[in-house]
């Protein structure tokens, strides 16, 4: 297997080899190499294609918005970095459908070496390079029409409340993915990861929300228009599986930072069929049809269509994205407890209950055959005994629903 290909841009050369040096003890994991400029690395890579791309963002020429936005175009399979001490708002808003991940300049060397090989172990997850291309060179992910066009006309009333709009925003899989990404890079600089849509609403501001839906086009529309798989119905779920699985977390632990992972890889745990159902409508028809006839479960059917399944696609764009990575881990493994490492409680587990506790429920939903909860998983980690409660605890909130209905 050869080593991955990280390139480094800065016109800076003391910053070049600052990076060299600090990167000097992982050239025997990466073929490190570095250029002074856009127009030099875009020559580069006209030879040699690279697994990672980490530019900084004001060069004179090229700067970084512009040279990403080529490579964007030129080399989709690259995962685009931007590593930067001198963004402003507005350069941010330039690269957001373009740049993968922020991270904010001067960057400690462990986190450094942290992203970069979590970036390159993400392109083991997809084995199609066709597919995982399509998967990188996305910006943005596309949104139900009914709810962008509730959002537009929103933005155009100049007396809208920040409430309102964050509330529109956390009816769609995809703004709420996005605006979690945006508040969650390192350019806002927070303390702790944001995990609510609606408070990510908050933290960017109306300013920002409007250009974002209106000027730069990080929201689109779906055009996917399957009559097969429901993908409104997809949010609905999604969100109630957030909820359970941060129900059956608070029931667990008090460790916030855990139950917050919990809810985020609840809601973005099927994001993954998402971009399958977008990008490639007619065979993600093909995967529903074939899980239907066969009566087998969805993700069999994904995998005999694509050679992959909704959970690794999910998990490849979050772990682009810079999502935590407990939050991709839930996302990937929330249908394969047993190759999961982690024997202690964890997102992975809590979704996997959730998810299977709400077909339960709504078995109507279901395509092909129904989800079982892993029990031999769950008896070998000495949690059993805590279905029925869990299920009690998810029951209370499909009751609420009703009433709501």
């Amino acid at each position: 297997m050869r080593k991955k290909r990280i390139l480094f841009v800065d016109d800076e050369t003391n910053i070049l080899s600052g990076l060299k040096r600090m990167l000097r003890s992982m050239r025997q994991e990466f073929d490190l190499q570095f250029a002074e400029s856009g127009k030099e690395a875009l020559e580069i890579m006209e030879s040699t294609e690279f697994d990672v791309v980490v530019s900084d963002m004001r060069m004179p020429g090229m700067d970084g918005a512009t040279l990403l936005t080529e490579i964007q175009k030129l080399h989709p399979y690259s995962i685009r970095i931007m590593l930067t001490g001198q963004a402003d708002e507005k350069s941010i808003l330039r690269t957001v459908g373009v740049v993968h991940q922020f991270l904010a300049k001067p960057c400690e060397s462990e986190h450094l070496k942290a992203i970069l090989l979590r970036a390159s172990a993400l392109h083991e997850l997809i084995s199609q390079d066709a597919l995982k291309k399509i998967i990188t060179q996305l910006g943005t992910l596309p949104s139900v029409p009914e709810v962008y066009a509730k959002l537009r006309k929103a933005m155009a009333n100049p007396e809208i409340a920040i409430a309102e709009v964050a509330k529109i925003i956390e009816e769609d899989m995809a703004m709420s993915a996005k605006v979690l990404q945006l508040v969650n890079s390192a350019f806002f600089g927070l303390c702790q990861k944001v995990e609510s849509p609606a408070r990510a609403v908050n933290f960017l501001g109306l300013d920002t929300v409007k250009s974002l839906v209106l000027g730069v086009g990080a929201f689109s529309q779906t055009k996917a228009s399957s009559k097969i798989f429901p993908i409104k119905q997809l949010w609905s779920h999604s969100l109630t599986v957030g909820t359970f699985a941060k129900k059956i977390a608070l029931s667990e632990s008090d460790d916030k930072e855990l139950i917050d992972y919990c809810f985020l890889a609840g809601l973005l745990h099927d994001i993954g069929k998402l971009v399958l159902v977008a990008q490639m409508e007619d065979k993600y028809e093909q995967a529903v049809l074939l899980a239907r006839k066969n009566n087998i479960c969805l993700r069999t059917a994904e995998k005999e269509i694509f050679d992959t399944v909704h959970g690794d696609i999910g998990a490849y764009l979050m772990g682009l994205w810079g999502m935590p990575g407990p939050v991709v881990e839930g996302i990937g493994f929330h249908h394969r407890l047993d190759n999961y490492p982690n024997r202690q409680f964890n997102p992975a587990l809590a979704v996997h209950v959730a998810n299977a506790i709400y077909y339960e429920n709504r078995p109507d939903e279901v395509i092909g055959a129904p989800h079982e909860i892993a029990m031999v998983h769950l008896q070998a980690m000495g949690l059993d005994d805590k279905i029925d409660h869990w299920r009690e605890l998810c029951a209370e909130s499909f009751e609420q629903d009703n009433k709501d209905d």
